[in-house]
């Protein structure tokens, strides 16, 4: 039994657009710093949404503390500046940081990412495997990195595109730093987790993910089923209405014994909305075996009502944090 409660550092979310994926990294990051730990969490794809769900100024390329968490721990964010981190990648390994910079007055650095945008990926993932080994007077700086990754289309590319460069540095620096990151990403340190809602496309992306990632030999974490809604009828009714078997004839003597005008119409109304309801609902539940049977530990979310604020992300933290210590003691 590892001493670690957390044995996972670096913990990769992605999921198909519109998923909700920053919101659930965010809230992990949350979970994660729970009982006084040290967590960071980091965006890369420069939209500054961390910084909106946590009413905070932009992110700037350095690490701001943006939550305490349950037992006194913290989050950090860091919003990776692609430039800066080539200059602090030309400095690290070439001792170049000058003649970095005046690469950046002549726009050379914004010029190579664009005609080789792999780059940018390296770059990125360099970034966060510094994070993740980082170390301070013999310990490490963070208990966990969070990372709010590109969407599940791009994941398997964008975390494998530092192997690729890997294969074709013989030996140097790049070599070194580029086999350095992929002994982080695929070990046991990492775990993917993907986003999805109960919906068609959202799931297939994630079962896509999941074979795409085991392919490459990246770890696979666990399926985070986002705005989940509850039946708001019981099973038997649910079942009845899901069958078409609900008409406004079975509403009807419930609402005139609660005097409504315009009984019979309102019936029919009702018991359309309730026909619609039920039969989202089974079709819900049908991906929902879906999503079981892609065999990774599951975890539902709530959907919140109106917009995801503080209080939002501390909510669904709670419900995360129930997860990784369910997933801890299995």
């Amino acid at each position: 039994m590892t001493t670690d409660p957390f044995p996972v550092r670096c913990h990769v979310v992605s999921g198909k657009g519109g998923t909700g994926k920053t919101t659930v990294a965010a809230a992990l990051a949350l979970s994660l710093a729970a009982d006084g730990r040290h967590v960071l969490l980091v965006e890369t794809e420069g939209r500054q949404g961390i910084a909106q769900l946590f009413d905070t100024p932009p992110l700037p390329y350095e690490e701001r503390r943006v939550a305490v968490a349950r037992g006194g721990g913290e989050v950090k964010a860091l919003a990776i500046d692609v430039e800066e981190a080539l200059l602090e990648y030309l400095e690290m390994f070439y001792n170049l940081k000058r003649a970095g910079r005046a690469l950046r007055k002549m726009g050379a650095i914004d010029f190579a990412t664009t005609i080789a945008p792999g780059l940018r990926d390296v770059l990125l993932t360099g970034k966060i495997k510094e994070a993740v080994t980082r170390r301070k007077d013999g310990r490490r700086v963070y208990d966990a990195v969070v990372v709010d990754a590109p969407p599940t289309g791009r994941i398997t590319r964008f975390l494998g595109v530092t192997g690729e460069m890997a294969g074709l540095a013989r030996s140097g620096p790049i070599k070194t730093q580029s086999d350095g990151v992929m002994a982080v990403l695929k070990s046991p340190q990492t775990a993917v987790h993907l986003v999805t809602l109960l919906e068609d496309m959202p799931v297939q992306e994630t079962a896509d993910a999941i074979a795409d990632l085991t392919a490459a030999g990246l770890p696979v974490g666990s399926v985070i089923v986002n705005m989940a809604t509850e039946p708001v009828l019981p099973e038997a009714s649910l079942e009845a209405a899901a069958a078409g078997r609900l008409t406004g004839a079975d509403l009807a003597p419930a609402l005139a014994a609660a005097h409504l005008p315009d009984g019979a119409a309102l019936a029919d109304a009702l018991a359309s909305e309730a026909v619609e309801h039920a039969q989202r609902w089974a079709a819900q539940d049908a991906l929902r075996s879906q999503v079981t049977a892609l065999g990774r530990p599951t975890v539902e979310l709530p959907l919140l009502t109106g917009p995801i604020d503080l209080s939002c992300l501390y909510e669904l933290a709670e419900r995360l944090e129930e997860h990784l210590a369910s997933e801890e003691a299995a």
